[in-house]
């Protein structure tokens, strides 16, 4: 039995395992499984490694960085968003990382996209967050040639704090949110916008994809903004996973 799963910490809020379990019965692969092995600490990834027959891992928050240690190489992908999401194991023992969350944002952005009414030439994005996300998310806009700023909860001279958004707002109408913030069970949180200068023009995704809608999206779309959810970008980069564990 080929042994697949992710790790990360906390994994309560995970899809993946329903989602492939029902890959696997919907495309009848009768020989391979899916588990959650849930790592508070990265220093625990060798115990998970000795799984019998593990071919291949996903990695979420807080270790797509953490695992570069753990690897033997790093694939082209990994290495230009500097976070690794996808662990593969090969024949010879050794392990390389990926990234298909690049892959997974920027096709479900640019679907997005093609569905709205609203022109998106000439965009300028906020990308909210700083973690392993943020630089798959980062590295899209880049290639797409639309300049962002991040946000912190923190000063720095190269991001932009969110006590500073009020001034910008107008002028940035994609806002990325690729933090945890209004993750379930936490619902009833949101990043600290300054909601009520939204308007009909602007587009707020959010990573999230539990709860479907997440305050932050309600709080656009009660202002006329388009929202849109991770739902989509996980389903593309679970599928990239399988192709990258199966090539």
């Amino acid at each position: 039995m080929k042994q697949f799963g992710l790790i990360g910490f906390p994994l309560t809020h995970s899809f993946s395992k329903k989602y492939f379990a029902d890959k696997f019965e919907r495309e009848g692969i009768s020989d391979c499984r899916y588990d959650l092995f849930e790592l508070p600490d990265i220093a625990d990834l060798p115990q998970v490694l000795q799984t019998p027959d593990l071919r291949g891992l996903n990695v979420t928050i807080p270790h797509k960085q953490a695992v570069f240690p753990y690897l033997d190489r790093l694939d082209s992908s990994a290495q230009k968003v500097g976070a690794v999401n996808v662990i593969r194991l090969e024949e010879d023992g050794t392990r390389t990382g990926f990234n298909s969350d690049y892959y997974g944002f920027r096709q479900s952005l640019e679907e997005w996209f093609r569905g709205l009414d609203t022109d998106t030439n000439g965009l300028k994005a906020l990308v909210l967050g700083t973690g392993g996300a943020a630089k798959a998310v980062t590295v899209v806009l880049t290639d797409l040639d639309i300049p962002y700023r991040l946000v912190s909860r923190t000063a720095s001279t190269d991001m932009l704090t969110y006590d500073e958004l009020p001034d910008v707002l107008s002028e940035y109408r994609l806002i990325i949110n690729t933090s945890p913030v209004g993750t379930y069970p936490h619902t009833d949180e949101c990043p600290s916008l300054p909601y009520d200068q939204l308007t009909d023009q602007h587009l707020l995704y959010d990573l999230i994809y539990n709860p479907a809608e997440t305050l932050f999206m309600r709080k656009g779309r009660e202002r006329g903004a388009a929202t849109h959810n991770g739902h989509r970008m996980l389903v593309l980069q679970a599928e990239k996973s399988w192709e990258i564990w199966n090539s």
